[in-house]
């Protein structure tokens, strides 16, 4: 119940709206949708995500991820967006780097994944050069291991994905709050299984234990998309040191 409390705290300030649903659902992944490059490299890895974040937690998610625009006003139904990659692309049109900065700097979450896994590689450059004008002057910097995101659901020190690019994540402050996220490990690529059931892609010597806490960092990204340092009061401390046992 208290995510759900997170989830209206955070529509209501924010002034995102849930998108309708013929099911019940208090929100839905959204995948940027943008020209040239591959937009959608994972397809099912996002709405094996909503599956495990229905069966984990209170939060009725839609099962199935939409995809938007950046550049279209449909951008603020969704309070967590997902940006994946594996190639090259051209820079996004103005339209769209002022929607998603507004995004942002209103309380939105962006949560990068290069589908690649290649640090510095065409998409994580392409990334990075967008952000610079989605959020000019704005640093992209290493997330410090203590930060809430690693406790807004389960407590991690690890990062998962398909691979192990990079021992940690980095990501953009707007006035305190992690508003950009950035995975170099493919974490769709370690969520995702086909129609019938079976991984599409190895994980390495991880094997289900790497998958499990890719899971486990998926939720906390989108829990703390919704409830942002709520886990930080002081009120919450004694029910954290009794999940760390």
């Amino acid at each position: 119940m208290l995510a759900l409390a997170c989830t209206a705290a955070f529509l209501g300030r924010n002034a995102f709206a849930a998108p309708a649903s013929a099911e019940r659902a208090d929100m839905q992944l959204a995948l940027l949708r943008y020209t040239g490059g591959e937009w959608n490299p994972r397809p099912r890895g996002l709405a094996r995500l909503a599956w495990e974040v229905r069966k984990r937690t209170s939060i009725a998610i839609d099962l199935q991820p939409q995809t938007v625009d950046p550049a279209s006003d449909e951008l603020f139904s969704y309070p967590l967006l997902v940006w994946q990659g594996e190639r090259a692309f051209a820079p996004l049109p103005e339209g769209a780097v002022v929607k998603l900065r507004s995004h942002l700097t209103k309380g939105g979450t962006l949560l990068v994944d290069l589908s690649d896994g290649n640090p510095g590689g065409p998409f994580d450059t392409g990334v990075r050069r967008e952000l610079a004008r989605i959020l000019p002057g704005v640093a992209i910097e290493r997330i410090p291991t203590e930060h809430v995101l690693y406790k807004s659901f389960y407590l991690l020190d690890r990062h998962g994905g398909r691979v192990n690019a990079r021992p940690y994540l980095d990501g953009m402050f707007v006035n305190h709050r992690l508003a950009v996220i950035i995975s170099a490990n493919d974490l769709a690529g370690a969520m995702a299984r086909d129609e019938f059931g079976s991984w599409e892609y190895e994980v390495g010597l991880g094997g289900d234990a790497t998958r499990e806490v890719t899971f486990r960092l998926g939720i906390n990204v989108l829990m703390y998309a919704l409830c942002l340092d709520y886990k930080e009061d002081q009120v919450h401390i004694p029910f954290i040191l009794q999940r760390r046992r």
